[in-house]
């Protein structure tokens, strides 16, 4: 399996993404969604990099140019809600990828204060052959990550896999590398840090992403 990590080479993303974590800048949430756009954007061009392409004959008003044209069949998958903006990133690129979506929440066990993730819905078209983009902004354990790709394995069994997260925990990208398929996935990210708090927020990350692009919810 290989991971990529943003935070290594100096990029705009770099920029995007110190935007994203600033509280100063954080109270701008029109900003941080157009951020997690932005990010999509750049990571979708450079997955397009590792993709298939054939060669097509495209007639010109002068004559034909023989052009490399995307051969794999995308589907972009996201999980709500902070997902939205990041996921309509890939989407102004991936212009003809068909779309998934899966909503997974965290939900306290009142009698430990644990955590526990559940998935309640579920959008998906056949993935069977395709190559499958699963985008969340936040992998904090790779819990919400796995199970959503487990209940997207009910619509098929995609050809590759790219988990794509703009922050991730190192014991996340441990655990996807644990649980995804190792010869047919590819993890990019923002940035890895080094751990995940009590209530298994990534420290130091950035907050709760949902809410900053969309608002507090009850």
């Amino acid at each position: 399996m290989e991971i990529i990590n943003f935070a290594e080479q100096n990029s705009l993303l770099c920029q995007y993404l110190s935007e994203m974590r600033d509280v100063k800048v954080q109270k701008d949430p029109m900003r941080f969604r157009r951020n997690l756009e932005r990010m999509g954007q750049i990571m979708a061009y450079e997955i397009s990099k590792t993709l298939h392409y054939r060669t097509e004959d495209i007639q010109t008003p002068l004559a034909v140019s023989k052009s490399p044209v995307l051969d794999d069949k995308v589907v972009l998958a996201t999980i709500f809600r902070a997902g939205v903006p990041f996921h309509h990133g890939f989407l102004s690129y991936f212009d003809n990828a068909e779309n998934a979506f899966v909503s997974a929440y965290r939900k306290l066990k009142e009698k430990d204060d644990s955590l526990e993730v559940l998935i309640e819905y579920l959008a998906s078209p056949r993935l069977d052959g395709k190559t499958l983009i699963l985008c969340d902004p936040m992998l904090a354990t790779g819990a919400s990550m796995d199970l959503s790709y487990r209940a997207l394995l009910t619509k098929g069994t995609p050809a590759r896999i790219h988990v794509v997260s703009v922050i991730a925990s190192q014991a996340a990208v441990d655990y996807i590398a644990e649980h995804f398929p190792q010869d047919r996935t590819t993890v990019w990210v923002g940035a890895i840090d080094p751990e995940i708090n009590e209530r298994s927020y990534i420290v130091p990350g950035l907050g709760d992403a949902g809410d900053l692009a969309f608002g507090i919810k009850e």
